[in-house]
């Protein structure tokens, strides 16, 4: 069979896919009362069921073009010199804490007994790889309405143990990232900022408007398919400095130190001619290792959604935004400010939001208002964690009295685990499903 023939035989395949699709998966029907409506769904179109299946074809399966291809623009995108794609925003988080950790940092490396800055207010897989490593994660508590870190509390957090902040943007609202990275400079702290439900967000720092997860040393995103976008399972991690590059990228492939991707060797000429530690001069640089590494490399498959999901997410973020808008509205024109504490922006941030959050006040019930909502189809979430030291995973640490600090106290993160949750904004949703909600959660807080 010659070359053409093959690329004819593909292109039919995949002309045959984007059919399928436009038929099968593209056909919108109109909103329905009482129709159940998700926090959050996958958008997508023909483009990325027909790049899945192009890459399919080619059955490389690890990493390859497509992985090159939205690494080199996802970075462009946000700004950025150097992204790592990964097997999801767990992995992202882990990887850019353990960078942390690397000799090759000197003095600043984080040690085991050092201390991270964090909430208790956020999803557990931001605070895991500190635990797991025998880092101690600091607790502060957050604010409400804004649902973010509270930054008064940061000097008090701080210790001669502290070597970072990590934190995320909670469901898309920025932290105040000012306050936060001069906190870091003065006392030259790392900053990793967890974009996994912000990605798109936009924060003035110094006249200039960044996208978060560009701030701090390191960002990290999700593309689990609730998420902003995505890719089934998937992740970034993403940094401008090159050294936190070099060691987000070996503890991501194995711990090796030969930076050459799956399939081509020797691209420094050097393979069989340096020594390392105390193996012996030549030895195979591909199998040095100089970190305790992991595997977590997405696939090239994934890696094939996520370059057609990121050609439409400038306007998923638009959308996100008008469905937060639309909501909020709605709800402040029914005047239940004496029932609920709605969402506020961090000053100046643009939201990319990923969910709108609702606090009860005292007399109304979320157990109840949840409740309702759910009755009506209307799928909630509670604010991740709400106290992630509550959980039974920390009872161990708890019963003991170490393996965590908590600075001052945690009354707002309390509040959002008695009071708080949250319904979704994704831009699949219409204006028909947004003002259903609104309706919906104004009937149940009366």
């Amino acid at each position: 069979m010659d070359r053409n023939t093959e690329r004819q035989a593909r292109q039919n395949i995949l002309n045959a896919v984007k059919e399928y699709c436009e038929t099968y998966h593209n056909v919108k029907k109109p909103f329905e009362k009482g129709q159940r409506i998700p926090y959050a769904s996958r958008v997508y179109d023909s483009d990325e069921m027909v790049n899945l299946v192009d890459s399919a074809l080619e059955f490389w399966l690890t990493s390859g073009r497509y992985t090159d291809e939205f690494e080199e623009k996802m970075a462009q995108y946000l700004g950025v010199r150097y992204c790592n794609l990964v097997n999801s925003g767990s992995s992202a988080n882990l990887l850019a804490f353990m960078a942390l950790t690397s000799p090759l940092l000197g003095e600043r490396a984080v040690q085991r007994g050092d201390e991270i800055i964090t909430v208790a207010a956020g999803f557990p897989t931001t605070v895991a790889p500190v635990i797991q490593y025998g880092a101690v994660p600091v607790f502060v508590d957050v604010t409400i309405p804004q649902y973010n870190i509270d930054v008064t509390m940061l000097e008090e957090a701080l210790s001669e143990k502290t070597k970072a902040v990590m934190v995320a943007h909670t469901l898309g609202n920025p932290f105040d990232l000012k306050t936060v990275s001069e906190f870091c400079k003065k006392h030259n702290l790392w900053l990793v900022e967890d974009n996994c439900d912000a990605l798109g967000s936009e924060y003035e720092i110094d006249g200039k408007v960044k996208l978060t997860g560009t701030v701090g040393d390191i960002g990290t995103s999700s593309f689990y398919p609730p998420h902003h976008m995505t890719m089934g399972e998937g992740g970034a991690v993403y940094t401008d400095n090159p050294l936190l590059n070099k060691c987000v990228r070996s503890f991501r492939d194995w711990g090796r130190d030969c930076v050459c991707p799956s399939g081509r060797d020797n691209l420094c000429g050097h393979r069989f001619d340096r020594q390392y530690g105390e193996l012996p001069v030549g030895y195979d640089h591909k199998y040095v290792y100089s970190h305790f590494g992991y595997n977590l490399k997405a696939t090239d498959m994934q890696a094939a959604i996520g370059c057609a999901q990121l050609k439409k997410f400038p306007s998923f973020v638009e959308r996100r935004r008008h469905n937060f808008d639309r909501l909020k509205k709605k709800l402040e024109a029914a005047h239940i400010s004496d029932k609920l504490i709605l969402p506020e922006a961090c000053e100046r941030s643009r939201p990319s939001w990923f969910g709108f959050p609702v606090t009860c006040k005292e007399g109304t019930s979320r157990n109840h208002v949840v409740q309702y909502m759910e009755d009506h189809g209307i799928q909630t979430r509670m604010l991740f964690a709400g106290n992630l030291t509550k959980h039974p995973c920390f009872d161990g640490m708890r019963a003991a009295g170490e393996g965590y600090r908590i600075a001052g106290n945690l009354t707002n993160t309390d509040r959002i685990m008695a009071d708080t949750f949250w319904i979704g904004v994704y831009p699949g949703m219409t204006d028909e499903m947004i003002d259903y909600m609104a309706q919906t959660l104004i009937e149940a807080v009366h």
